[in-house]
């Protein structure tokens, strides 16, 4: 694969993303200042992701906004497919749907698919990705989402409120579809197949639960839109209102080659401590410096390849002025390589420390929530 060529699927990313041109070759839209405009009109301002163009493009966002100026009620969905520890990947995403139902006021379902990765991965079992749903709860709690308006869908235990949905789906999509989205071969296993029925369920639950067409939104970096293009293929087929998405960049991983992920390489999970985050981001955080101090200090280093400046502008530095300053220093040549990965190791120890606060505190509350059905 050469520099200019990449690869995005709903599985995997390779290279380096040309976002413009997944734009194109997806069929989405640019997140552009109109819309942006009419979203800062509602909530009053906009969140850093927005203004920095990481959460940067869209499927019928400005659906969701006229929904929201004629006070309709909306919904969001999100997931997580359980399968091993949360890393700052996942938090990313789901620090701006926090914010997004803040906003709103709005409910949220929270998927949990726990049948998907042992459908897609040999190795892991029904008992496995149920301790990891325990594990990952504690995390998606302690974000803070409001659980009067938050409800999770569980699939294995709440099967029996999406079969019927996902039954529908799955009469109006044919096996060479599901193909051709998401790269499946006749010898795939047909959970892998029906898997992609309970992925659109979610989307559809709004009008179920309200008995009329409801509008949902689902956040999400730009690889799992493929997801959404099968269930807004097939809503109006069904009665339903098309789902809209807003699409974010990807985190990127220490070594810079890729989104981070839990199967590549080395990543900040939301359990480890000040030291191993320390040692992570010193050892293996890609840098936009110099190979000398001198030469640093002379010609300046790259914030636009450095992982850890990447970092503090999609998480960890909301404020703009603060962000703009670490830049120009680092392109002037004043701040060292090293100093600005310090930066960021003081920045994600700080969250981790009251993260890992507020797992312990969601412990009884998780609890509870997995004896409580959808």
């Amino acid at each position: 694969m050469t520099k200019e060529e990449f690869e995005v699927t709903a599985y995997d990313v390779k290279g380096t993303v040309d976002y413009d041109k997944l734009v194109h070759e997806f069929g989405v839209k640019h997140l552009d200042v109109p819309i942006l405009n009419r979203l800062k009109a509602y909530t009053g301002e906009l969140h850093h992701t927005l203004r920095r163009q990481h959460f940067f493009a869209h499927t019928n966002f400005d659906q969701i906004l006229n929904a929201l100026e004629r006070k309709e009620k909306i919904y969001m969905y999100t997931g997580r497919a359980p399968s091993g520890p949360i890393h700052i990947g996942h938090i990313f995403v789901w620090q701006f749907t926090k914010w997004l139902q803040d906003k709103f006021g709005c409910e949220l379902i929270f998927q949990i698919p726990d049948e998907e990765k042992f459908f897609f991965k040999d190795n892991v079992t029904l008992e496995d990705t149920a301790k990891w749903t325990h594990e990952n709860m504690l995390d998606i709690v302690a974000l803070g989402f409001d659980l009067k308006k938050t409800k999770f869908l569980i699939d294995t235990r709440d099967a029996g409120v999406m079969y019927k949905t996902a039954c529908q789906i799955a009469k109006k999509t044919t096996a060479s579809t599901v193909r051709a989205l998401f790269g499946l071969k006749n010898e795939d296993n047909v959970g892998k197949y029906f898997y992609t029925m309970m992925q659109s369920v979610p989307a559809f639950l709004p009008t179920v639960i309200e008995g009329k067409p409801t509008l949902c939104l689902i956040p999400c970096a730009v690889d799992q839109d493929v997801h959404f293009r099968l269930t807004r293929d097939v809503a109006e087929r069904l009665g339903y209102p098309k789902p809209s998405t807003i699409l974010s960049k990807f985190l990127p991983s220490l070594s810079a080659e890729s989104k981070m992920s839990a199967s590549a390489d080395i990543g900040i999970w939301t359990t480890d401590d000040a030291k191993e985050v320390e040692r992570k981001i010193k050892k293996y955080a890609f840098s936009g410096g110099r190979d000398t101090i001198e030469e640093h200090r002379k010609l300046g280093g790259n914030p636009d390849i450095d992982v850890s400046f990447q970092w503090l502008s999609m998480m960890f530095e909301p404020d703009d002025h603060k962000l703009a300053s670490i830049r120009d220093d680092y392109k002037a040549g004043k701040l060292l390589s090293g100093e600005l990965k310090q930066i960021l190791i003081g920045k994600i120890n700080a969250f981790l420390a009251e993260h890992q606060k507020k797992r312990e505190q969601a412990r009884p509350i998780v609890e509870k929530l997995l004896k409580q059905p959808f």
